[in-house]
């Protein structure tokens, strides 16, 4: 885990003097550890890894960064709709890839579920679609500071509201994708960043007629239908983002990310694209 977090903070030290940054994070490996060793919910666990993952990147961060710089990690609830029919229906990956009769062990043992991801199977837990950012007031606050903020990790901790109007936690696990899509909307950001392992969306992944997408429209590309467990949510999460604010969304390389805010990889989602671009 810190050996890619350095990865990663090589590429967000590079842009962080010119461009304000407000980073998230999966954490779907992590959390279905956890899971498989602890008898805590998965709100419980989805903060621990917040604090956890939002650390190693804030202090690899601050190793990179000139003096003086302040980055700040919040814990950040994100409220989702008690009655979202995803919790009849748990379709989230999290943890590690078995086989099948390693799955069917651990659904006797827990009572979890397990879907085929690819080849092998992984568990699923409920995915509701967040509704509201819970701490969106103090990540404003730092932002308006300086501070790079690091927050909504892994999706943020899923809560509901009960019948006094507070908040409790919930068993489940948001979307990383969808619920960066609402913090940079929310936030009015210029450009959503969907960064990940490859180059670009692609039409025909994992076919010989594989190619790269360089430019879409949001209807356009909502047209093709790309893996439920990897591509398809930041798929969707940007078409959403372009097509609510008219700002261009960006799906490619962690390691592009420098040429991605200078507009020479990934692929990038606008209202301005004229259908797919190639």
């Amino acid at each position: 885990m810190r050996s890619n977090v350095r990865t990663a903070v090589v590429a967000l030290a590079a842009i962080s003097e010119q461009d304000q940054l407000v980073i998230t994070h999966g954490n779907g490996p992590q959390i279905g550890l956890l899971a498989a060793q602890s008898p805590d919910p998965l709100d419980v666990l989805g903060a621990e890894t917040e604090g956890m993952i939002g650390y190693m990147i804030e202090a690899e961060l601050r190793n990179a960064l000139p003096a003086g710089r302040t980055v700040a990690t919040l814990l950040t609830m994100v409220e989702v709709n008690p009655d979202d029919p995803a919790f009849d229906d748990p379709t989230k990956f999290i943890g590690p890839v078995l086989t099948e009769a390693q799955a069917q062990r651990l659904s006797a043992d827990h009572g979890w579920n397990f879907k085929r991801d690819g080849l092998a199977w992984r568990r699923v837990v409920a995915s509701p679609r967040p509704q509201r950012i819970v701490e969106i007031k103090p990540v404003r606050w730092l932002l308006e500071r300086g501070a790079i903020v690091i927050a909504a990790g892994g999706g943020g901790i899923p809560a509901i509201r009960d019948r006094g109007d507070g908040l409790d936690g919930i068993e489940a696990v948001i979307d990383k994708d969808l619920c960066s899509e609402l913090l940079a909307r929310v936030l009015a950001a210029d450009l959503l960043v969907l960064a990940t392992d490859v180059a670009a969306v692609y039409a025909g992944w994992d076919t010989p007629d594989a190619r790269p997408i360089v430019r879409a429209n949001p209807d356009a590309l909502r047209e093709y239908t790309f893996p439920a467990g990897s591509m398809g949510p930041k798929v969707e999460a940007a078409c959403r983002f372009a097509g609510l604010t008219g700002k261009p969304a960006v799906i490619g390389a962690l390691a592009d990310l420098s040429a991605i805010l200078r507009g020479e990889a990934g692929t990038a989602i606008s209202l301005g694209a004229a259908g797919i671009e190639w």
